[in-house]
């Protein structure tokens, strides 16, 4: 095959909406049913796979204003694309949907690029590990005690989980219950709580305290909203060690990863494949993070993150996040299954080693 001889010849995205198994809330939010904005990028008879968690008015941008800047293009250089897609939403924003719009057809592009190489993602992009370490993320406000209890206990006695996240803040006196329930589920396994921005700085610091004292918590995320750092850098201080405070799953762009750093606002830095430009905008906030010598956890859609965080540097882990992974096994083959607490890449296919399975996802399209 003579690359320069191949372009992309093809674009769509369809958004789908699957309902949860039970309601879920966290500290900010309650959602009954979560959308999935799928994407191919096709050149000849290759084709990349992307997608995002967002609003289904995503495809529409993808199919309308967006695709126009994609036909055309060289699949061999998602980053020049990367920039042409920048400049098209400069007036509309560059945050929000229109970063998921381009998150999802980045990792598309990717999957392309290595597909048309015939090597796996992680091998293309640089691999520096063979496994990716998981921590169980879910227990939702509106579970019940023995709803927690025993999706905790699952995630680490299938999945060989040594952590698990569970969801605070909307609540804080039914919070420390929620704790206490959590701590007899998993032992001596390490605890993380997630308050989704729902605390100001003195009730953070007060509830930080408590929850690391009594209950050992280990992991703070997000106690005030991440477009705070000010607010962050003033909480970490009173956070009594080894709790670490955890921040950027709404990372839009760099400039939002620098805002943080710069505070010295995080002792982990967060964002999401999926929101904060694909795989190029990923690798941008990863090696900033390195710069700052600050570890990067990265924020769920976890079947579409492994092969990139197998070429990160500074990884600390990858969180399993119920909803996602629930959605995942549903519509796409290749899902990676947790073995002893690690996901690993499938090095004998090229690409992500994703395929998604349109029969299965059909009944959930956004008409």
């Amino acid at each position: 095959m003579s690359y320069s001889d191949i372009s992309i010849d093809g674009v769509t995205a369809q958004a789908f909406t699957l309902p949860t198994d039970s309601p879920e809330s966290d500290g900010t939010m309650a959602w009954s049913a979560t959308t999935i904005i799928v994407v191919h990028v096709a050149a000849g008879d290759y084709v990349g796979l992307g997608y995002t968690y967002s609003d289904a008015s995503v495809a529409h941008l993808i199919e309308g204003t967006l695709k126009e800047k994609i036909i055309g293009s060289d699949p061999l250089s998602p980053g020049r694309v990367w920039d042409e897609l920048q400049m098209a939403v400069r007036n509309m924003g560059c945050a929000g949907i229109a970063a998921n719009a381009i998150s999802a057809i980045d990792t598309a592009l990717w999957d392309l690029k290595a597909k048309l190489l015939d090597v796996p993602l992680a091998v293309l992009l640089g691999i520096r590990r063979d496994h990716i370490e998981i921590y169980g993320s879910g227990g939702f406000i509106t579970y019940s005690d023995e709803q927690l209890t025993e999706q905790l206990h699952s995630w680490i006695q299938r999945d060989g989980c040594r952590a698990v996240k569970i969801k605070v803040g909307r609540e804080p006196d039914r919070d420390r219950h929620r704790l206490e329930v959590a701590r007899q589920a998993i032992g001596d396994a390490a605890l993380f709580m997630d308050a989704n921005g729902a605390l100001d700085i003195k009730a953070a610091i007060a509830f930080g305290r408590m929850a690391r004292e009594a209950y050992d918590v280990c992991w703070f995320e997000e106690p005030v909203s991440s477009d705070d750092p000010a607010g962050l850098a003033a909480i970490r201080p009173h956070l009594q060690a080894p709790m670490e405070l955890a921040a950027g799953e709404y990372i839009y762009d760099v400039d939002n990863a620098r805002n943080l750093l710069n505070f010295h606002a995080v002792d982990v830095l967060q964002a999401d494949v999926t929101r904060c430009g694909g795989i190029t905008g990923l690798f941008r906030v990863t090696d900033l993070a390195d710069i700052f010598h600050i570890p990067f956890s990265a924020h769920c859609a976890p079947a579409l993150h492994l092969h990139a965080l197998c070429a990160v540097r500074n990884l600390r882990h990858l969180e399993w996040f119920h909803d996602h992974v629930r959605i995942e096994k549903k519509l796409f083959d290749g899902v990676p299954i947790p073995k002893n607490g690690l996901v690993t890449p499938d090095l004998t296919r090229p690409g992500c080693g994703l395929t998604f399975r349109h029969a299965d996802a059909a009944p959930f399209a956004v008409r």
